[in-house]
């Protein structure tokens, strides 16, 4: 039974999200580190965003916290962003932030790499984001 503490390590980051309000295409490549922490873990991913030929840099972090069976996603500061369940992954709980909604998913079937794609849909927002995680620790 897979559980928060599988997913310790550090892991390779690709990201594609195709933007249809833009209608673009953007790529996130860098690096995840999920780290135990004394609450479950926390989340740091760094990397560059290619956007149009440039590149940014880019990060960001999360607190992962496990909750019974499910895995808890807060943002850094303690809000809540979202849940998932480590062992079948599926939907994870939709999060509408402002006037955007996100719904989003986890794959786990080629596990110990996984995926997220995350749908996001507001008044200036249509995006689909589906990022790989493959582990280089």
């Amino acid at each position: 039974m897979r559980t928060l503490a599988d997913f310790i390590g550090a892991y390779d980051v690709s990201r594609v999200i195709d933007d249809a309000h833009a209608g673009g295409q953007s790529r996130f490549e860098g690096r995840a580190v999920i780290a135990p922490d004394d609450a479950g873990a926390v989340y740091t991913e760094t990397g560059h965003l290619i956007v149009n030929a440039q590149r940014f840099q880019a990060e960001r972090s999360y607190l992962w916290r496990e909750n019974g069976p499910r895995v808890d996603v807060l943002f850094a500061d303690g809000r809540a962003f979202h849940d998932f369940d480590p062992q079948a992954g599926g939907h994870a709980a939709e999060h509408l932030c402002g006037e955007d909604m996100y719904r989003g998913g986890y794959d786990f079937s080629e596990w110990s790499c996984w995926a997220v794609t995350w749908d996001v849909q507001g008044p200036r927002k249509d995006y689909r984001s589906v990022t790989w995680y493959v582990r280089s620790d």
